[in-house]
């Protein structure tokens, strides 16, 4: 494997580790991931926020963590559509928590919207989105 492949293959595996025991886990029960601090209670961001929160957790389970799983899979084992499988993901990876930043930037002082955490949306989302988009950047220049 080169520097290029574990670039992508460690934080990969580490953000579909994150993405099963948190998102996908609240996806299921949202009341688990708000009991275990994964997810935020409505009474801190609104019923919207946790649709919105929610739906978030559902499309990781349902699409975006499978996807992730399998272009990372594609990639160790070199299957042709490989790049192709983690373009997309990656695509994925750094568009939503563009969307998620965006939220909580253009909720905050909205009535009922108190995130206490919100410090740690703006240290480990844009390690996702850098993540992603220099993991783009290897695979466009062919270095995996």
């Amino acid at each position: 494997m080169t520097y290029a492949d574990w670039i992508i293959q460690g934080p990969g595996w580490a953000l579909v580790l994150y993405l099963l025991v948190t998102q996908c886990t609240s996806a299921i029960s949202y009341g688990f991931g708000v009991r275990y601090g994964f997810q935020e209670p409505e009474s801190r961001i609104t019923a919207i926020g946790t649709a919105l929160f929610w739906g978030f957790a559902l499309a990781d389970l349902v699409f975006y963590a499978p996807l992730l799983a399998l272009a990372l899979v594609a990639d160790l084992l070199n299957w042709a559509a490989s790049d192709a499988l983690l373009g997309a993901a990656l695509g994925v990876t750094v568009y939503w928590p563009i969307v998620c930043l965006a939220t909580v930037k253009r909720a905050r002082g909205v009535e009922n919207w108190h995130l206490p955490k919100e410090g740690q949306y703006w240290l480990a989302l844009p390690a996702i989105i850098l993540w992603g988009l220099v993991s783009l950047l290897l695979i466009l220049a062919g270095l995996t």
